[in-house]
């Protein structure tokens, strides 16, 4: 299977994943930081019976070289898939890009970027393919 081709396993985390958001969107709405965000949903995807890393530090690899200094994704659920968490007035296709960089520099297929500050949630969440285009849902 081609990297950029998620498993049936990745599908159907990602939508575990979306709950958990949804859940924490309908009971804050749009408004808050961040944190309060990212706090909650990892809370709600620990009751889904799942495994949330926040901040998760990834190495960088250049050259040949492993740097110390890694960058530190949002949140990783099972080791599979990673989520960049956001709360801004509009996604930007630099929003996007950064995410797939991520999934890139972690070797991953699948990323969620999840823009809280939207009124229904559906408008708010963005599915990032590695090496394949972004879709909306």
């Amino acid at each position: 299977m081609a990297l950029f081709e998620p498993t049936p396993y990745e599908n159907e985390l990602a939508t575990k994943i979306i709950g958990c958001a949804i859940t924490v969107h309908r009971h804050f709405g749009p408004g808050l930081i961040e944190s309060i965000y990212e706090t909650c949903f990892c809370h709600e995807i620990a009751k889904a019976g799942l495994k949330g890393v926040r901040q998760k530090r990834q190495p960088i690899i250049y050259d040949g070289i492993t740097f110390d200094d890694p960058f530190r994704m949002d949140i990783v659920v099972n080791d599979t898939i990673i989520i960049e968490n956001k709360v801004v007035e509009i996604v930007l296709p630099l929003h996007k890009a950064q995410l797939r960089s991520y999934l890139k520099l972690a070797n991953r297929r699948l990323g969620l970027l999840i823009n809280f500050n939207v009124e229904l949630l559906k408008e708010g969440i963005h599915r990032v393919v590695n090496g394949d285009a972004t879709h909306d849902l």
